[in-house]
């Protein structure tokens, strides 16, 4: 077993497991190089290429490996069309933007639409076996957030009013999404994959009743359907330090917070050490502190901890382009060596 994989399980470690959000990016020289020779969509769907950029973060010496891949891959078989445009991100070229839209949606097989994601699973595996892999995907609202939007949103008004106007709608496409989303990472774990993570990025964006309503009853039904596979389940929020209560009543091994609340408050209003792992939750923008001031903030994450078992140091987000990865080195340094 792994610090990783023990600290999912609450279990004794010799150190302080540590891995990163978007630690294999752009914020590494080596994907940048590889950046002017691929765009995204080629390093997302070559295997051997995503194998590589996969890989990039081990001599950083964190705790585990999350595939390199999008949350967006599986809206690309629902007929969305997925691009990504420099400087504005990604966009979907065909939104759904009415009722008849979306009650076209139907769940496809994943092993064939998005065989190349399994083949970099597979691949990883058999380069790296010592370093955990994590397997990820979008959660449902985030992904019907995008493929309502058409893209990023700071308002998010078409995909709430949405759920406000058109609840049956809204229904069938988490339904959709979330089938998809099960077929997707039970596949993962079935190439390799020894955990999972779920990436709620925009759910922060709606109130603690229509989280609860409308998003909450799926998201248990995804990891329940996850439940019988032998991995960890983390499920990874933003913004939703305001139903924290809600969102314990998901059936995972770990919860993902980000800094917008103290570890140890969440760790609480989670259910507590005796019941599920944390992960988090140092502020991204600390690693742009001078090396000292790095360290204090990261020093306030792990005291916040205690040393409990169950503690997985991250992000509150992923990793920031401009970022030096020395600093990222450093940080891992300081928290394997923390007693």
């Amino acid at each position: 077993m792994s610090r990783f994989l023990d600290a999912c399980y609450r279990r004794p470690t010799d150190a302080t497991p540590v891995w990163f959000m978007r630690q294999a990016g752009r914020y590494q020289p080596e994907y940048r190089a590889l950046r002017e020779k691929y765009d995204l969509l080629t390093l997302l769907r070559t295997p051997e290429l995503a194998v590589q950029v996969t890989l990039l973060p081990k001599p950083l010496g964190v705790d585990a490996l999350i595939l390199f891949a999008d949350i967006l891959l599986p809206l690309e078989p629902l007929g969305l069309g997925l691009r990504f445009v420099p400087g504005q991100g990604p966009v979907l070229e065909h939104p759904l933007r009415t009722a008849d839209d979306i009650a076209r949606l139907q769940p496809y097989a994943v092993e064939e639409a998005l065989g190349f994601v399994l083949e970099t699973v597979r691949g990883v595996r058999q380069v790296e076996p010592r370093l955990p892999l994590i397997g990820f995907a979008g959660a449902p609202f985030t992904l019907a957030s995008y493929a309502i939007e058409g893209g990023g949103s700071r308002h998010y008004r078409r995909t709430k009013a949405l759920m406000y106007a058109r609840p049956d709608a809204w229904q069938h496409l988490m339904a959709v999404l979330t089938q998809v989303t099960i077929d997707y990472l039970r596949a993962q774990v079935r190439a390799g994959a020894q955990a999972v993570q779920v990436f709620d990025s925009w759910v922060g964006a709606l109130s603690p009743g229509l989280y609860r309503a409308a998003v909450l009853p799926h998201l248990q039904r995804l990891f329940a359907a996850l439940g019988d596979l032998g991995v960890p389940r983390i499920y990874f929020s933003t913004g939703t330090a305001g139903f924290l209560e809600a969102v314990r009543e998901i059936p995972a091994e770990v919860f993902s917070v980000d800094w917008r609340v103290g570890l140890d408050a969440a760790w609480q209003r989670l259910g507590g050490p005796d019941r599920v792992a944390i992960q988090g939750n140092l502020d991204p923008i600390a690693l742009f502190a001078p090396p000292q001031r790095l360290r204090a903030e990261v020093q306030r994450v792990l005291e916040e901890a205690a040393g409990r078992p169950g503690h997985i140091f991250n992000l509150g987000h992923g990793i920031l382009p401009q970022t030096d990865p020395d600093q990222v080195r450093r940080l891992v340094e300081w928290v394997h060596t923390h007693r």
